[in-house]
């Protein structure tokens, strides 16, 4: 694909601009507060469908911590490399108070690699997880955490912080991943990380996946099949989309009914929690709403089952 063709988008694709009263309402609270939103920062074409949520279901935002300049550049990702700044020491009771203020249900903590940090921002992820449990209690967390280099001591910080749901993205299939992630990043450290997760803490894992970038089937099915062999229980999976043409090129634009497939794949045949697939879900697409109906349906079938073997021992 040339650079002039990625601009050429399919009509499913093309989305209408976020509006509506409680998306105005959560944009000026964030402003309010001087906070960074992924959400924001990418344009992301959902945030007005998230924020809102849909039929009272629990709007879902994604907070951007420890700034806007990342300390690794990956060639998918459009946050400015180099120029980091000090952490803000108020930013955990700021988006614990803009949480409590705004009422959200559901929130996605995420953040820019800080390699340079001792302890690459370890503890200011995990003060603001603990700032958002003490301010709102029945919020659900999630922290889509950086690899931390494969630093267990690092991501148990976190973990032990209480997170509901904990997330690292592993990003592409094994093969891509030095084209398309930082040569500090890699599939089996991201998968080391999440195994190690779901194997010691009582949260929900979950990680998202990249299509379009050069993939073949089979490569999405393997890493499909090593993330839910490494415990991890929700996946997203989505459409890149280049940020500029001196970004990673798109090779494909992925059809939706492909995407489809893929979710069935992973849900009824590799037993994920649930998962989120279509070209414009990102890996916080509506998060919480998700989530929630998810362990619902989860706790049914429980239900259900307990039911037919008693049924089936009354019968007996």
């Amino acid at each position: 694909m040339s650079r002039a063709e990625y601009r050429r988008k399919p009509d499913w694709l093309k989305t209408r601009p976020a509006s509506g009263r409680r998306f105005t309402e959560i944009r000026q609270t964030l402003r309010d507060h001087d906070l960074n939103t992924v959400c924001e920062e990418a344009n992301c074409p959902n945030r007005g469908e998230c924020w809102s949520g849909r039929d009272g279901s629990p709007g879902t935002a994604t907070f951007m911590l420890m700034g806007d300049r990342c300390s690794r550049g990956c060639n998918f990702c459009d946050v400015e490399t180099g120029g980091m700044r000090e952490l803000d020491p108020e930013e955990p009771e700021n988006i614990a108070r803009a949480i409590a203020e705004i009422g959200l249900d559901y929130v996605v903590l995420t953040s820019v690699d800080r390699d340079e940090l001792p302890d690459q921002g370890a503890s200011h992820f995990a003060e603001t997880i603990r700032a958002i449990k003490r301010r709102h209690p029945d919020a659900l967390v999630e922290a889509l955490v950086p690899d931390f280099r494969g630093d267990i001591e690092l991501v148990d910080r976190v973990a032990a912080a209480g997170p509901d749901v904990f997330a690292h993205n592993v990003e592409t299939v094994e093969r891509l991943q030095r084209p398309v992630r930082d040569p500090r990043a890699g599939y089996e450290q991201s998968l080391s990380v999440l195994e190690h997760v779901s194997r010691e803490y009582g949260c929900h894992t979950k990680t998202s996946l990249m299509l379009g970038v050069g993939e073949h089937d089979a490569e999405v099915y393997e890493a499909l099949a090593d993330c839910r062999s490494a415990g991890v229980e929700v996946v997203t999976l989505g459409q890149y989309l280049q940020p500029s043409p001196t970004h990673l090129d798109v090779k494909r634009y992925v059809h939706p009914g492909t995407f489809e497939t893929w979710r069935d794949v992973a849900e009824k045949e590799l037993g994920f929690l649930y998962c989120a697939s279509g070209p414009l879900v990102r890996s916080s697409y509506r998060a919480g709403e998700l989530f929630i109906s998810a362990l619902r349906r989860e706790s049914l079938s429980v239900a259900d089952a307990r039911s037919a073997s008693r049924d089936g021992t009354d019968s007996d």
